[in-house]
């Protein structure tokens, strides 16, 4: 069934279609809650439509000719401090923890347990981060130099952000497929640009309304809104847009084209064979942001959806 917006009296308010959703895609079966906001477990109709969605995805990025790789949740602290993540996103950064003390110190932490304490606070850091964004780890791998045709890569795996909302759109644990490019300005710029009127157009067999706009990432803090700037002033980053809670509210992001200029290059000390920074750029499908737009637009029964649609997904 689909959710619709009334179409008389007040502008629906978002948090009431944010709640509206959410409980849809509980009550039929779709999502499960495990208690945490933006935690979910996933049934067999949502990994379904989710399967469909990714081998889309891929089927539209094929003439890549990408290498494929595939990364664990968890990368090194090392590899993680080489992106300058800390400093932009602290509050989205999660660390690993575990336990390295002797018997005594077991006692302590079970005791405290037992007081209802925080018994965590035994644990000491395992010098590794839940992996913020997939395509982390790629550049520590490709070495000083890469080819004068570039590298390519076809990067899919778990992202965690600590972002607890009840927003159904927004998760704390999710997954993005990226189609990565490592090279030239030339070669970075020209695979974000070329990507995005294929990536619209696939989004919109979907059966979705989709607009494409500048957008930036959520910079921490004051000198964080002075790079959120810049990063629209620059078109440094595009967003695949779609109206989740009815035209009357904000779009939502389901995937982006993004510029990373030399960042990484510099951060990773890789070059072009003519030894300058190397540039990369990004394109990326939000797998379980598209999954729940569908579902959202179209119902929690993908056999009644459209039939333009079920043939997009191949469903």
């Amino acid at each position: 069934m689909t959710i619709t917006e009334p179409t008389t009296g007040a502008v629906p308010d978002l948090d009431a279609a944010r709640a509206a959703l959410r409980s849809r895609l509980l009550d039929d079966g779709v999502l499960v809650d495990l208690g945490s906001p933006g935690l979910y477990g996933r049934t067999g109709v949502f990994e379904r439509v989710y399967a469909a969605v990714d081998a889309a995805g891929v089927r539209s990025q094929a003439d890549l000719g990408a290498d494929v790789l595939r990364f664990p949740p968890v990368e090194t602290l090392t590899a993680f401090e080489r992106t300058d993540y800390i400093a932009s996103f602290p509050d989205l950064a999660a660390s690993v923890s575990a336990f390295t003390g002797d018997d005594r110190t077991h006692r302590a932490l079970l005791a405290a347990r037992e007081r209802g304490d925080r018994w965590e606070d035994f644990l000491e850091p395992a010098d590794l981060m839940l992996t913020p964004a997939v395509c982390h780890p790629v550049y520590g791998l490709v070495g000083d130099t890469v080819p004068q045709s570039g590298r390519t890569f076809d990067i899919v795996g778990d992202s965690f952000r600590r972002e607890p909302s009840l927003d159904p759109m927004r998760l704390q644990a999710f997954h993005m497929h990226e189609f990565v490019v490592i090279g030239t300005p030339e070669d970075a710029r020209a695979h974000r640009d070329g990507r995005i009127p294929g990536m619209r157009a696939l989004l919109e067999s979907f059966g979705l309304a989709i607009d494409v706009v500048p957008a930036n990432d959520p910079f921490f803090g004051r000198v964080g809104q002075i790079l959120a700037r810049n990063q629209v002033e620059q078109s440094l980053k595009f967003e695949f847009v779609t109206p989740v809670y009815g035209p009357d509210h904000a779009a939502t992001a389901i995937s982006s084209a993004n510029l990373h200029e030399d960042h990484f290059g510099t951060a990773f000390g890789i070059r072009t064979p003519d030894g300058e920074v190397a540039h990369s750029a990004c394109v990326a499908f939000g797998l379980e942001r598209i999954t729940i737009a569908l579902f959202a637009a179209h119902g929690t029964d993908p056999d009644a959806w459209p039939e333009t649609v079920r043939a997009a997904l191949a469903l």
